[in-house]
């Protein structure tokens, strides 16, 4: 297995599929699901600094090579083998993918053994619905869609599409009423791959239990690639006043509120 940093890897196997899973810390479960293309350095940044916040991280290797840069033609490989893979299914607007289930029991899993009032789930860009997804049959109660970007905003009804299906989104509801679970959603506001119309829906379908975080994209770090994309990751300016480091900053407070037994 190759090594994350700060990480211990092991293999889980659930739904009769064995993945590499990368676990560190100690406190409340968070299951980090990378961004295309994988586990990269600012994934695995973002990952430990949950851990430094009193989180145990359970990040698992869903695509890519952990800990490789997200050069381009690294990162468009990584796309195409995930679209044409059973285990994801990019262009569903009111189903999500094939490997949710999967999420949905490293989720049980990290509960049983972190224990507490439930799990968090940030899901990032190509996994960013999964959060949302995953409150269906598993103790999610504190998703986190980042820049969420299935299914591909190709035709107009897609562009609102959730990537869930309406016995997912009833959970969400569900937990919503009887968990107190919220859900926070982060976007720039220029993004392509993450349309208005989709935050849109989101707070229609959610009222006042969504949150949403937009970003003018000229406050991205402009190191990042383009267009910007990825609010915790690549375009985070990690200085005090920046909009994308505020984001930063309501994401941990917001998994306080959600996963302290107080409420935070």
């Amino acid at each position: 297995m190759i090594q994350v940093p700060g990480f211990d890897a092991q293999s889980l196997e659930f739904e009769g599929a064995a993945r590499t899973v990368y676990r560190a810390g100690r406190g409340p479960a968070v299951i980090v699901m990378s961004e295309i293309p994988g586990i990269t350095p600012a994934v695995a940044t973002f990952a430990r600094r949950l851990v430094a916040a009193s989180y145990t991280v359970f990040m698992p290797l869903l695509f890519g090579v952990p800990m490789r840069p997200p050069e381009r033609g690294y990162a468009l490989r990584t796309i195409l083998k995930a679209c044409i893979s059973r285990e994801f299914r990019v262009l569903a607007s009111d189903q999500s993918s094939p490997i949710v289930d999967w999420l949905r029991a490293l989720a049980r899993h990290a509960h049983a053994e972190c224990g507490g009032v439930g799990v968090g789930a940030i899901g990032m860009c190509f996994t960013g619905n999964f959060a949302l997804a995953m409150m269906l049959n598993a103790p999610v109660v504190a998703p986190v869609l980042a820049q969420p970007s299935l299914p591909f905003a190709i035709s107009q009804s897609r562009r609102s599409g959730l990537h869930a299906s309406s016995e997912e989104l009833q959970a969400a509801h569900d937990k919503i009423t009887h968990r107190k679970a919220r859900i926070l959603a982060l976007r720039f506001i220029q993004d392509p791959m993450c349309p208005t119309e989709r935050f849109a829906r989101l707070r229609s379908e959610f009222g006042g239990a969504f949150e949403s975080i937009e970003i003018d994209s000229k406050y991205a770090n402009p190191l990042g690639p383009r267009p910007a994309h990825s609010v915790l990751t690549n375009h985070l300016i990690d200085e005090a006043g920046q909009p994308t480091r505020e984001a930063l900053d309501r994401t941990l407070a917001f998994l306080k509120e959600q996963l302290s037994p107080d409420g935070g």
